[in-house]
């Protein structure tokens, strides 16, 4: 086994621990409000951040690249409601568009 795949074992079994953690510790109860709202927060929050280093992340800094266009055409044409679809064909067409431009 490489240490690729152990790396996913090891995630995958500790993904399944703490979903079980969940029941077992609350045992039917409900999660307190405050928790409820942090929990509900995370899901975005991970999102942006996978955005945001796969936009701008490179082994040894931060890049600006046509990547960045590409975001910031997606997220004007999410800013405009156009559907999913649609952002994923815009955003990648404004990037392929700076990539032929550039070079």
């Amino acid at each position: 086994m490489t240490a690729v795949w152990v790396v996913v074992v090891v995630v995958g079994l500790a993904t399944m621990a703490l979903k079980a953690v969940g029941p077992l510790v609350l045992g039917g109860r409900e999660l307190p409000a405050r928790f409820t709202g942090v929990i509900a927060l995370l899901a975005p929050a991970l999102l942006a951040a996978l955005v945001v280093t796969q936009t701008l992340g490179t082994g040894d800094g931060v890049v600006v690249d046509e990547r960045v266009a590409g975001v910031a055409a997606g997220a004007g044409a999410l800013a405009l409601r156009a559907p999913l679809l649609a952002v994923v064909v815009v955003a990648a067409a404004v990037t392929a568009g700076a990539r032929a431009l550039t070079g």
